[in-house]
């Protein structure tokens, strides 16, 4: 077994994040209380059936796409260099996960800051933040040495995780650009050094 998905797993996946995009665009529209789930099956091409067998409520369907930049983090932290220090990874993982590498990024990129607009998809919003942070804490995990406390992975991943979203909230809520000051990657690296700084974590997985 290598773990690389099947392509059953792929095509479902595929089917998500398609989903995620039409409900994206029509939530950025309109809004997601003004939008209705017929109107987002109609346009990702899908039956009710079909969205009801992936997503159980409309403000859901986005959940992907909000994802995807936690999961891009994540694992490039996991696959930075094991000498890199663990507080440098995740500052270098946190600021290429938050620079749009090409226009299909860059569109999903501002998409999310509409959403994130949304106050009926705060609760799914908070939902994907937990579950970054939990990916998060075990990729630390690996990283540190055998005796390292769990209370102070658990507050690594934590701090991180909420350095990512406070700066995406505040690009969000502001009309801050894609790159240079302002931008995602500026207030990640921002947040990232302040809220990371002094952990007692680093002292030990350094």
């Amino acid at each position: 077994m290598t773990g690389r998905p099947t392509l059953t797993q792929r095509r479902r996946e595929a089917t998500r994040l398609e989903i995620a995009r039409a409900a994206a665009a029509l939530f950025a529209e309109r809004g997601a209380e003004a939008t209705t789930v017929e109107e987002v099956a109609l346009a990702a091409g899908i039956s009710l059936r079909t969205f009801y067998r992936y997503f159980s409520v409309k403000e859901d369907a986005v959940a992907p796409l909000l994802a995807a930049g936690g999961q891009e983090w994540v694992e490039l932290f996991a696959a930075s260099p094991a000498d890199l220090p663990p507080r440098e990874a995740l500052e270098r993982a946190a600021v290429a996960s938050l620079t749009p590498a090409d226009e299909a990024r860059a569109e999903m990129m501002q998409w999310a800051r509409g959403l994130l607009r949304d106050p009926r998809l705060n609760t799914t919003w908070q939902r994907v933040h937990a579950d970054s942070e939990e990916r998060l804490r075990a990729a630390l995990a690996e990283r540190c040495p055998d005796g390292a406390d769990p209370l102070e992975i658990r507050l690594a991943a934590a701090a991180a995780t909420a350095a990512i979203r406070v700066a995406l909230e505040q690009w969000a809520s502001s009309d801050g650009p894609l790159a240079g000051p302002g931008s995602p990657r500026d207030l990640g690296a921002h947040c990232m050094r302040e809220l990371t700084a002094g952990l007692r974590l680093w002292e030990r997985a350094g």
